[in-house]
């Protein structure tokens, strides 16, 4: 409430201070100052003007606030290509088709040779724009605007000063400058290679395993060393001038494996980190370019041969489609990501975004590894980029192109099972980890805690780099992100409220996102979204709570089971051609309080159930309330067939589930006797013996209580023969 009241505060200052602006230029023409209010008064799109030319003196703009980073919004009039491209010959502007942008001159400068670069970049899928000389960019009605304006006030050119983003807050400013200032910071205290001693630079070079890579090569792309936590430090160069915009630093830690594992820390935070390390490196008329995952492999690869090399902000996990205009000018464009089954998927993914006709992909594998080993061991460089393989496809192929696909998947075996929960153990044993491609539905009783469970399963792949995007239909954002903070740091924070920014802090750094859906909604619009989402956050995980809120009240005249089958096969078109993971959850039909769920009891379950890669059931026993009462039970398992069941305890305090701890069973001890203890038949004879006189004995007892007379009869022989 209290935020809103804000917001609402802030939009009015906002207005008014508008009208103070347009009061202060009067040479803006009506139709200018008609695209500023509507573009002040228009929701927040993600506009922004990159570099400091490009802003005023008093009013810094920049993407909208940090929570749009957070949620997923279908646009409200969905653009194609064909409807772009009218739209520019309806206008007379001249466009050139490129490989997954239209380029168009720059309507943001005033220059003569202005026709002639086509500098103005327009996304095929989502319509956003950018203009490399001015570094505007803003959605695809903003561009609209700004051509009708030029087109009645008869005007060449505008000003990208017309483009009035959202002000800052104070509180954003503060945040903004003293990043500025711990870029500066870190620049300014960091040691070239070059001037550190041999000894010094030749002990930090084994540690980060690049003794290969030469100061001469270091130095060619600005990598320094900040002495103070022994990190490498690659700068972020970038705008019309060339400025500092931001650093990574990489600092290397061993492993008992005696591997070394890199951690990153990027200034600005990561959801603002948009470099491509080594693109000022590259030239106007260079027409091939080496996209790695790793900074340190994009040196490998300049060292090696010389071919233009960049490395992406954050390595195999995202391709920001911001950045796919620098990459226009390249008629080829190979992707060499890494060495493992992660970087191949990966490498698959983005020739999508960039275009497969002119992308050629280098297969992992043992003569193929990352770049830096590769300059390691001494590969040639020139036979493995030789050797990719075009990304473009045809529909039918034979055993000899999918062979080493196979040999891969049978040498990987941990990273073709895909990514492993680290709150489920049993998980893992049962489904082996968390792969793309895959649809998994998930069922359990009403009120048996659904959605937090499977709010802390995918919190648990999101903490380990899985881009994640929630739709849940059932309960709002606000209180999914709660359930979610609060298993993120198992405890009740409300309780805490001293930690909340710590902790929200590092939440907020995760790669999750949320639609702004609630309620009933068409499946189109959701899977428009979706599909939305995938090309700009690169999203490999998606949840769906639940079903039926996607059947909507406009098919109360068909039948429901053939909206859920087509529902279920929209998903499953979706899975395939995007290699994102889908979760469903289904409701179960109404079952009886002692019967278990079967796959039989998903709703409408039989497409459901043959669809699905992944079937998960909740289990929940009523009648008893001590803990143990839930269970998580695998009935289907594309991947091995593997399928099992395992208790689950729910944890109130932090809202989690775990595995109880199973006591290990007790061990009866058997008295053994010295003579037996030779070999294993004596002690066996042993036991028979025993077991046979505990038997005597038991009969013996029975037959003196009992008195019955055929009992009597058995028994009177035998003490006769004992008196004589």
């Amino acid at each position: 409430m209290w935020r809103s009241l804000q917001l609402k505060g802030t939009a009015c200052l906002l207005r008014v201070a508008a009208q103070r602006f347009l009061h202060q230029r009067p040479s803006l023409s009506p139709c200018v100052r008609l695209l500023t209010q509507r573009l002040l008064h228009r929701p927040p799109c993600g506009l922004g003007l990159w570099g400091k030319g490009c802003f005023l003196p008093h009013i810094w703009t920049r993407a909208y606030k940090k929570d749009a980073k957070s949620t997923v919004e279908f646009p409200g009039s969905p653009i194609t290509v064909t409807d772009i491209k009218q739209y520019l010959r309806s206008k007379e502007i001249p466009f050139h088709d490129g490989y997954s942008c239209l380029h168009i001159p720059t309507i943001f400068v005033d220059s003569p040779a202005r026709v002639d670069s086509f500098n103005l970049f327009i996304d095929k899928i989502t319509g956003q724009f950018l203009c490399k000389d001015t570094l505007v960019e803003g959605s695809w009605e903003d561009l609209q605007d700004c051509l009708e304006v030029m087109q009645k006030e008869g005007q060449d050119f505008l000003s990208p000063h017309v483009l009035l983003g959202y002000p800052e807050s104070v509180e954003e400013q503060e945040e903004r400058e003293r990043e500025l200032r711990e870029v500066q910071r870190i620049w300014s205290s960091s040691v070239p290679f070059t001037d550190l001693p041999e000894d010094e630079a030749q002990l930090i070079k084994t540690m980060f395993q690049i003794t290969k890579i030469s100061n001469a090569t270091l130095k060619k792309f600005g990598v320094r060393l900040f002495k103070p936590t022994k990190s490498l430090v690659f700068p972020w160069f970038g705008g019309p001038d060339s400025s500092l915009k931001g650093v990574k630093l990489l600092s290397a830690q061993s492993t008992d494996t005696e591997k070394v594992t890199y951690n990153e820390a990027t200034v600005p935070k990561c959801n603002l980190y948009y470099n491509l390390f080594g693109l000022p490196l590259v030239g106007r008329m260079d027409s091939e370019v080496v996209l790695t995952g790793h900074e340190l492999d994009t040196l490998a690869v300049s060292q090696a041969t010389g071919l233009p090399s960049v490395a992406l902000p954050r390595g195999v996990s995202c391709l920001p489609p911001i950045l796919l205009p620098y990459l226009e000018q390249f008629k080829r464009v190979t992707l060499w990501l890494g060495g493992d089954i992660r970087s191949w998927e990966a490498s698959k993914i983005f020739s999508r975004k960039l275009g497969l006709r002119r992308c050629s992909l280098v297969r992992p594998g043992e003569f193929r590894p990352c770049p830096v080993e590769a300059l390691a061991r001494g590969k040639n460089f020139g036979q493995i980029i030789k050797s990719s393989i075009p990304a473009a496809h045809k529909s039918i192929v034979s055993f000899k192109q999918l062979r080493e696909d196979v040999y891969g998947e049978l040498v990987n075996t941990d990273q073709v099972a895909g990514v492993k929960w680290s709150r489920f153990p049993e998980l893992n044993r049962i489904l082996k980890g968390h792969r793309k491609g895959e649809l998994t539905v998930f069922t359990g009783p009403t009120g048996s805690g659904k959605t937090t469970f499977i709010s802390e399963v995918a919190l648990d792949l999101c903490m380990q780099g899985v881009n994640t995007l929630w739709g849940s239909f059932e309960i709002n954002n606000v209180r999914l992100a709660k359930i979610m903070l609060t298993q993120f740091a198992m405890q009740r924070l409300e309780e805490n409220l001293e930690q909340y920014d710590f902790w929200a802090d590092k939440f907020e750094e995760l790669p999750l996102y949320f639609m702004t859906f609630h309620g009933q909604q068409n499946i189109k619009t959701v899977l428009d979204t979706m599909q939305h989402a995938v090309y700009m956050y690169d999203i490999n995980h998606v949840i769906i709570d639940n079903l039926q809120f996607m059947m909507g009240q406009e098919n109360l005249s068909v039948d429901k089971f053939a909206v859920q089958d087509h529902i279920i096969g929209v998903f499953r078109k979706f899975v395939t051609n995007s290699s994102c993971h889908v979760t469903l959850i289904i409701h179960p039909r109404k079952e009886e309080d002692d019967r278990e769920l079967q796959t039989a009891s998903i709703f409408g379950s039989a497409k459901a159930s043959q669809e699905a890669d992944n079937v998960l059931i909740l289990q929940e026993k009523k009648l008893v309330t001590c803990p143990g009462r839930r269970s998580l039970q695998v009935t289907k398992n594309r991947f091995d067939g593997d399928v099992g069941i395992f208790p689950l305890d729910f944890i109130k305090s932090s809202l989690t589930f775990s595995a109880p701890v199973r006591a290990k069973p007790k061990l009866r001890k058997v008295p053994t006797k010295p003579e037996n203890e030779e070999g294993d038949e004596g002690k066996e004879d042993e036991v028979v013996v025993k077991k046979e006189e505990v038997k005597k004995e038991r009969a013996e007892k029975a037959a003196k209580t009992t008195k019955t007379p055929r009992t009597i009869k058995k028994t009177v022989p035998e003490n006769e023969a004992s008196q004589k």
